[in-house]
């Protein structure tokens, strides 16, 4: 009886389930499928050409304890997380917070900060390569001769390549996480300033005991998203130190975990390798956000 029962549930709701057979089949096929395909190809040597051969562990033995490139690009991305992330949620609250102030064209202002996050990254990483020319073509070692500074080769010194892709991704970035803010300092009730004010308290008083507590949560989300969008970064590695000396640039200076991925699947066809290599940087943004979210556990009350 209640097998017929569900049998008859279905036929009535068989319009609705043909709906949504498309977007499950190709989340299935598209999505779900190569999760599990690269999985098991992480235990494999595949070059595409060839039809995989099991080796165990070996990927990731040879990842972590014999390839120092992956350490070296590692390292570059947790440079980079480190750089982009404080500065990058900094300059977004301060700007939420001065827009969410009672000025004249607050949708202007709003527009014109967003405008570079609705933009391609690659476009815009085209852009700054440009702005980053080397001697003194780009525009800023125009502006360095200027002032009487030497130009700086942007994206052929070692030195700069990395804090160069930091300080385009910080810019890039402000619109998102501002706009993010701006919905969470749209929650707080404007009677706790106003109470506030009655009882003398200043700008800096109400950010720091009233703004800031409650926005907790907010900081706790785009926190966690800015680690995991900075573990991921790629377009702009890609794009402003290809030709470079290769991905990453000259002595692999700016090479990022997901931009040597990149090279060792779809460069070098290391399939098996680069399977490895995914699960590697699953596993490790999938702790540091559980780390993250332990650190920055809340509970805020109104």
């Amino acid at each position: 009886m209640k097998k017929d029962s569900f049998l008859a549930k279905i036929a009535r709701q068989k319009t609705s389930y043909l709906f949504i057979a498309l977007p499950v089949t190709l989340f299935f096929v598209f999505q779900l499928a190569p999760v599990f395909i690269s999985f098991i190809w992480s235990f494999t040597t595949y070059d595409v050409v060839h039809f995989p051969k099991f080796v165990g562990l070996a990927n990731y033995k040879t990842i972590l304890f014999d390839d120092p490139l992956f350490w070296k690009a590692m390292g570059n991305t947790v440079i980079y997380t480190v750089g982009v992330v404080p500065v990058g949620i900094c300059l977004s609250l301060v700007l939420a917070v001065a827009i969410d102030q009672k000025i004249k064209f607050k949708n202007l202002f709003k527009s014109i900060f967003f405008l570079p996050t609705v933009t391609a990254i690659v476009a815009v990483s085209v852009i700054w390569k440009w702005l980053y020319a080397g001697e003194k073509y780009g525009l800023f070692n125009y502006f360095l001769l200027k002032i009487g500074f030497q130009p700086i080769d942007w994206l052929a010194s070692p030195t700069w390549i990395l804090p160069s892709i930091m300080i385009m991704s910080v810019w890039a970035g402000l619109g998102y996480n501002m706009i993010i803010f701006l919905a969470g300092l749209q929650t707080i009730p404007g009677v706790m300033y106003e109470a506030a004010e009655i009882d003398g308290a200043g700008f800096w008083h109400k950010f720091v005991h009233i703004t800031l507590p409650l926005l907790k949560p907010t900081l706790v989300f785009v926190t966690m998203m800015s680690f995991i969008f900075s573990f991921q970064v790629f377009e702009q590695v890609y794009v402003m130190t290809g030709g470079q000396g290769g991905i990453g640039g000259v002595l692999n200076s700016g090479l990022t975990i997901v931009a040597y991925l990149y090279d060792k699947g779809f460069q070098k066809f290391q399939m098996g390798y680069a399977s490895a290599l995914a699960y590697i940087i699953f596993i490790f943004i999938f702790l540091l956000t559980v780390v993250n979210k332990r650190l920055m556990k809340t509970n805020v009350e109104y």
